[in-house]
Order: structure tokens, then sequence, then C-alpha cells
């Protein structure tokens, strides 16, 4: 791809939509934006449910790629999520199939693989976390981004549409705990990882970790670099101010221990 496209966003009017609709426009993309949430005063912004197939196909008409990041972004009861997350990731698909598109960025996320150990990642360990590793979700919302990666893989190898999966940390004007002092996605760089995953080649379907070049980071971003991602921010300019209002990450703590931090709360069964 090149720049000068028109992009379908959504899931626009949800957090880390807000911060892309105003940064990916410097890019040189035009943007279509939808959302279950109304978008007053932008130029092409469509209302609707993901679980409605035939808006989501209206919205995907006529668009160069998609950068999906819509539905219900923290953990939820199994039918909403199942309704927003799952059900609406295959309408996507399915609408870029049928009119013909063959670009998606799709949001995972780090809960994907949430129950994932952190012994020896990050400064001074053993090493980073990579991205070939087995799913681990540790929510219903971990588990849709699972099913998103598969339906990902699943388009890519039946109907030749390619895709970049990020993994996304904490994407946040700062980091707003000490476990994202490891997690961190600024903005900017989430732009810039979005735009590399629009525009490089890719062959079928790729994951990567999505998290700004921070010191204390726990993952790899070797893969995101492949497709031409150079992050220019470091959650570190915060560490000092972040630390003194929450403190060190406890060591037997789960922040400290597994990927997802408190969303892998165990419970026993009833």
């Amino acid at each position: 791809m090149t720049m000068s496209q028109t992009i379908l966003l959504t899931g626009a009017a949800g957090g880390v939509g807000s911060l892309l609709r105003h940064l990916l426009p410097a890019f040189g993309y035009k943007l279509r934006l939808a959302d279950l949430a109304p978008l007053p005063g932008e130029d092409d912004a469509h209302t609707f449910d993901l679980r409605d197939a035939g808006a989501v196909r209206e919205a995907v008409r006529g668009v160069d790629a998609i950068v999906h990041l819509g539905g219900i972004s923290l953990e939820d009861t199994f039918a909403n999520i199942l309704g927003a997350n799952i059900e609406g990731s295959y309408h996507v698909y399915e609408a870029a199939r049928l009119e013909g598109v063959q670009r998606v960025v799709f949001a995972s996320s780090n809960h994907a693989v949430g129950f994932t150990p952190l012994e020896g990642a990050g400064p001074g360990g053993k090493g980073l976390i990579g991205t070939a590793i087995p799913p681990r979700p540790d929510t219903y919302y971990g588990l849709s981004k699972v099913f998103g990666e598969s339906l990902a893989q699943l388009y890519a190898d039946k109907y030749g549409i390619t895709t970049v999966s990020i993994r996304i940390g904490s994407c946040f004007p700062k980091p707003r705990s000490t476990r994202m002092l490891s997690t961190w996605l600024s903005p900017a760089d989430c732009a810039r990882l979005v735009h590399a995953s629009l525009t490089a080649p890719v062959d079928g379907h790729t994951v990567v970790n999505g998290i700004s070049a921070n010191t204390r980071a726990w993952w790899d971003l070797a893969p995101a670099r492949a497709l031409g991602y150079e992050p220019q921010d470091d959650a570190e300019e915060y560490a000092a101010e972040v630390i003194a209002e929450h403190g060190e990450l406890p060591p037997d703590g789960v922040d400290a221990r597994l990927l997802g931090g408190g969303f892998t709360t165990v419970e026993p069964p009833r």
C-alpha cells in the first residue's frame, strides 16, 4: 500500500481510536470512521453495531484497508464479548472478503497471552517475550483476541487477505501504573506502528508486539521493527513520577509474575 489511501477505522470513538483518528491523517490517510457511539462533526463517519453484518459491509465498501479496533475493550460477560468482539470481527473479515479489501490491521492484545510467565523477561533477564508463543488468554476479552488472530490466519490462508495483528500493551498518553513502564505504547508510537502495519509487505498473517521503546520492556519488538516500525518514546521518562505514586512492582505479585497482570486472577471452580 501507498499513502493517500482510505482507511476504515472501527472503534473510532474508543480510547485508542480517539487517539488514532487525530494522528493517522498526518501520514496521508483519509479516514472513514465507525463506532457504536456517534461521531458528530466528522465528514465520513458511520454509526452501527458490529453485529450488523449489512452495516459493516456498507462501511467497508470502497476502502483500501481496515484498522479494526472495534468491540469491547475490557472484560465483560461471554455473551457480550461473543457478539461485539467475536461475531463482530467475523463480520469485518467477511466484509473485507466480499468487498476485495486486502489489508487489515487487527488490534489484538497482550491479554491473548496473559498467563505467560514473566520470569526472566526484560532487562537483566534471560530474554524478551516474542510472538511465537502459545495462546494463554486471561479473560473472555483475551479469548476474543485469540479468536481474532486465528480468524486473521484463516482469511490469509483461504482468501489472501493480509493482516498484521498488534498485541497492544497499554496505549495511553502516559503510563498510569508501574506495570505500564514495561507495557506502555505511546499514542505517537501507536500511530507509527499502525502506519508500518498498513504499508509493509506482509506474507499472510503476522503478529507483532505493540509497545514503545521502553527501557523496562518485557516484549521483543523485532517482528514490529521488521515491518519498519521505529518507536521514538520510552516510558522511562515517567518512571520517577510513576514509582513515587505507585511504588515498585512487588516481586510476588501478579504484575511481576504474569504478563496479563491483574487480569490473571485465579478463581476456584464452584
